[in-house]
């Protein structure tokens, strides 16, 4: 049920963007994920216009958005401090609106002076003053209980918002940087030396450049491009027909029609988030990650530790929006958009990540008979006098080889790839029954020589 409500906002965001169906499944993976995302590409490609199509259609989510400039300050961003709270005797703003009792006499203040005004007796002139006394007496009352403890005024900005788009980050001021760190990071606001929890789900992010991190200027940029764990790079709309259907569309639109068609409630995205992280993540695909990880950085591609333990709520989200509740292999091919760190990375760790979860039990196949062969051929290298010893070693390597096989099993996801294991076992057995037959000696079973070995004996 609300898998197929985030699907149907995902349709209907799609029939509003053109081209950017990989933008939108990301915007999705991150609200499902607590995830940040950052969107790289030229001027005018639609990337805000995308997040917020997508973000009005999350209902009772509070929403910031920014575009940042040199002189952006942290007040914009974060809220200002209310002067008003420093005063002595006085009470912030923000504390007499959520006091119900202030709210109450208030809103008796205030019909006590309507009263007045429809009828103007001596008596509702009484009414008004008692009322205005009771509600200056229990202000006085919050002034002393906060102690003219200093507030931010937060209203509207980031530390009350769910969903925050920012614009341009990176021009930000060293001014707002430690300060957006520390919120994209902890979700974790300080200020005047109070620290509060900030509720945002998501950091959504654009530019249409990446930081020069070797110019000295410009690498204290690089935490906070490291916090934005998703990045996207985007190109204009390539297919004629479609920007012309985009186009007729624009033309059509009205502004000013209310918002139709599917959404998902506050409520609703957080009971999602907990459906994604309960994916069961087998080990067999926490190996296929490993595997990924030691392959992209033997072709140079940095990929911290950082980055690696943080992989499986990406996966968990892609497989919970494909109908699933455990994690397959070919779920791993969304990192491309979480593995690299510019975009010249992209078409290594496209082509590793098809490669590697696509057929994962190709590579290792391969791997193993061509450790096979070696095997076999050590084996018939033996000088004769020397078979007994040969056949002792032989053994050995071929129950290791045997486990290693049937651990593939784990990797197999359909009766295909079982098959394939299935007969690379059976390559083993009988290259196994060859070598006995050439030294005269009784043929055991590999599963009966692996039990009988025992983990780690080497006899």
């Amino acid at each position: 049920m609300l898998k197929e409500k985030m699907i149907a906002v995902i349709s209907a965001v799609n029939e509003e963007v053109a081209e950017r169906r990989e933008l939108i499944n990301m915007i999705a993976v991150c609200l499902l994920t607590r995830k940040n995302l950052f969107i790289l590409g030229d001027t005018g490609a639609a990337k805000s216009y995308a997040i917020n199509r997508f973000r009005r259609r999350i209902l009772g989510a509070k929403q910031f958005e920014r575009l940042i400039s040199k002189q952006s300050d942290e007040e914009q961003l974060f809220g200002r401090l209310d002067l008003g709270s420093l005063i002595p005797g006085n009470v912030s703003e923000e504390v007499l609106e959520q006091d119900s009792v202030y709210q109450s006499l208030r809103k008796g203040l205030s019909d006590a002076r309507q009263n007045l005004a429809n009828d103007p007796a001596p008596e509702r002139l009484r009414q008004v003053g008692e009322m205005a006394q009771l509600t200056q007496d229990y202000r006085k009352a919050l002034a002393e209980l906060h102690g003219n403890d200093p507030h931010i005024k937060t209203k509207g900005k980031i530390p009350e918002s769910h969903i925050v788009f920012i614009d341009e980050l990176f021009k930000a001021g060293d001014g707002v940087l430690n300060s957006l760190l520390t919120a994209l990071n902890e979700r974790r606001y300080t200020n005047e030396g109070v620290t509060v929890d900030i509720p945002t789900i998501s950091f959504f992010t654009a530019s249409n450049e990446i930081p020069n991190f070797n110019d000295p200027a410009e690498s204290i940029l690089r935490p906070l491009y490291d916090r934005l764990e998703l990045k996207l790079y985007v190109k204009y709309i390539e297919d004629r027909n479609t920007r012309l259907a985009m186009l007729v569309k624009k033309q059509a639109e009205d502004k000013e029609a209310p918002l139709t068609g599917p959404t998902i409630t506050l409520e609703e995205l957080c009971e999602m988030q907990k459906e994604v992280s309960s994916v069961r993540v087998p080990a067999a695909v926490n190996e296929l990650m490993d595997d990924i990880l030691m392959e992209l950085r033997r072709q140079g591609v940095h990929v911290s530790d950082r980055k690696y333990f943080g992989y499986y709520p990406i996966v968990q989200a892609h497989a919970w929006l494909c109908g699933r509740d455990e994690v397959i292999g070919t779920d791993l091919i969304i990192l491309r958009n979480y593995l690299w760190t510019s975009p010249e990375e992209l078409p290594k760790i496209s082509q590793v990540l098809t490669r590697l979860c696509e057929n994962p039990l190709g590579g290792k196949i391969s791997e193993i008979r061509k450790a096979v062969v070696d095997t076999v051929a050590r084996f018939e290298q033996t000088p004769d006098g020397d078979v007994v010893r040969a056949l002792q070693r032989f053994r050995t390597e071929a129950v290791e080889l045997y486990r290693k096989i049937t651990a593939l099993r784990a990797y197999a996801q359909n009766d295909t790839e079982t098959a394939q294991v299935d007969g690379l076992l059976e390559e083993l057995e009988k290259a196994s029954q060859k070598a006995h037959a050439a030294t005269n000696l009784t043929y055991i079973p590999l599963n009966e020589l692996e039990a009988l070995m025992g983990p780690g004996n080497q006899n």
